[in-house]
């Protein structure tokens, strides 16, 4: 298969930088002042280093004798730490019945705790089975008795609010 890419999403080292005036930067850092572009591949080849563009914004384009390929690796590299360091607010549920047993609600307000400590978001979610739906009242009380126990490590983001068979809300946490 072909390389699609065109010439502007290439990299432009060497060759592919086409300026009749170009300012270089040394590899420590140095000024070596305005020259034409085959000039500063002749110095970086001299170095056995590569002749890359760093902006070609200012006038004139401004490029840097350095080894292209270590300088990718290390591009990739920070690239790689900053996606790890990130992280994505999820939202996990809870999910319970209205007529739930004490210990039982604990437990789903302890790992509401762990959720929300983690910095994920909490969906709490209580299902109605057949008649059941006639007590949306107690529902939404527990969901409510729920929020106020949470609000040390939450805030309410979305109030319960009935959809089909479940009532839930949406709790996120503490900045």
């Amino acid at each position: 298969m072909k390389d699609r890419r065109t010439r502007r999403d290439l990299p432009q080292i060497n060759e592919r930088i086409r300026y009749p005036q170009i300012r270089v930067i040394d590899t420590d850092g140095g000024q070596m002042g305005i020259i034409t572009s085959e000039e500063g591949r002749r110095l970086a080849e001299e170095r056995e280093l590569d002749l890359v563009l760093v902006s070609d914004k200012s006038d004139p384009p401004v490029c840097r004798i350095m080894d292209y390929g270590k300088y990718k690796f290390e591009q990739e590299k920070k690239a790689r730490e900053a996606r790890k360091k990130q992280h994505t607010a999820d939202v996990k549920e809870v999910k319970m019945r209205y007529k739930i047993e004490e210990h039982d609600y604990q437990v789903r307000v302890n790992s509401a705790i762990r959720f929300l400590k983690a910095g994920d978001k909490v969906k709490a979610t209580i299902t109605f089975r057949g008649r059941e739906i006639q007590h949306a009242n107690l529902a939404e009380a527990l969901l409510n008795r729920m929020a106020k126990d949470l609000e040390a490590v939450a805030e309410l983001q979305q109030a319960p609010k009935r959809e089909g068979r479940n009532m839930m809300m949406l709790l996120s946490p503490k900045k």
